[in-house]
């Protein structure tokens, strides 16, 4: 049996967790705090307050915090003394609400958006993914992405979620920032031949959410959303471990830990949309020890 530590509780909703400097940083969405805290669950702290509501998360190569800001399709940065300014501004850039971010070696961000108003109850349309260079200039890379969620980039290749398609995309990175070569990275089911989220979410067989960076054998942990569980998956979609929640869902996985090797995943017992979650504080960050180190 599976044991976990409880590392973080009494969240909101939990979403965009990286592994840092010796801490696990994530966001609260809609408290909108960014919050770090130690790998024993000691020493929480609120390292920012995005008003926008926080999501994705990274770091640019000199250490400075980036938060999606949802609502307001803006990339935030935390300066050294700090102050929260607009690193980005995605509007009329992105199709839709910004979400899941990540952010390569270089400091080039990848960030994904809903594509259409889960909230007003939209059929489901496709979204685009925007990629924003360190000076916080913009532009889409890719068209016809369903749903682009969590992200990761070692600056050579991009490994993207598609929540409601029944898939994990690689895109290769060019040189001058284009996405070359779009393939199915994993697939775990049939396309839905449905549009409305209440028909496609049953056809799902793995709903992608959060990922982790690769691991040592170049396996990704990933957060199924609407199965309880979180998934080690090989380029090509074999997986390789499965972790159950007893109850709840995972939204989110990250791999860290002192040596690489502890799993944290964000979960909660209700959904990600914003009327479930007024005045609930039922979100949770568990850790639990996995075989293989992070990369």
């Amino acid at each position: 049996m599976t044991e976990f530590s409880i590392i973080l509780k009494d969240a909101c909703f939990l979403e965009g967790s990286r592994w840092v400097d010796g801490r696990l940083w994530v966001s609260d969405c809609y408290t909108q705090r960014v919050i770090s805290v130690a790998e024993d669950g000691s020493g929480p702290r609120v390292e920012a307050m995005i008003p926008g509501q926080p999501s994705g998360l990274g770091f640019l190569p000199d250490g400075r915090l980036l938060a999606v800001s949802m609502r307001d399709q803006h990339i935030k940065r935390r300066e050294s003394d700090g102050s929260i300014v607009t690193h980005a501004d995605l509007r009329g850039i992105a199709n839709s609400q910004i979400n899941d971010m990540a952010v390569d070696p270089q400091g080039r961000c990848w960030v994904g958006c809903f594509g259409f108003d889960i909230a007003a109850g939209e059929p489901m349309k496709p979204a685009v993914l925007v990629r924003v260079d360190p000076d916080g200039s913009a532009e889409v890379v890719a068209e016809d992405v369903w749903f682009p969620n969590g992200a990761v980039c070692d600056g050579r290749t991009l490994i993207v979620a598609e929540t409601f398609m029944n898939r994990v995309t690689a895109f290769d990175v060019d040189a001058d920032g284009s996405l070359l070569d779009r393939r199915d990275w994993a697939r775990f089911g049939d396309q839905p031949d449905a549009l409305k989220l209440d028909e496609v979410i049953p056809l799902l067989d793995m709903a992608a959410d959060g990922m982790s960076e690769p691991d040592a054998e170049g396996a990704i942990w990933v957060a199924d959303a609407f199965h309880g569980r979180a998934l080690r998956v090989r380029e090509g979609g074999e997986v390789l471990q499965e972790i159950d929640l007893p109850e709840g869902q995972i939204y989110d996985v990250t791999l860290g830990g002192a040596d690489g090797r502890t799993l944290f995943l964000a979960t909660s017992l209700n959904g990600p949309v914003e009327a479930e979650r007024d005045d609930t504080r039922l979100a949770t960050l568990f850790s639990t020890r996995v075989d293989v180190a992070l990369g």
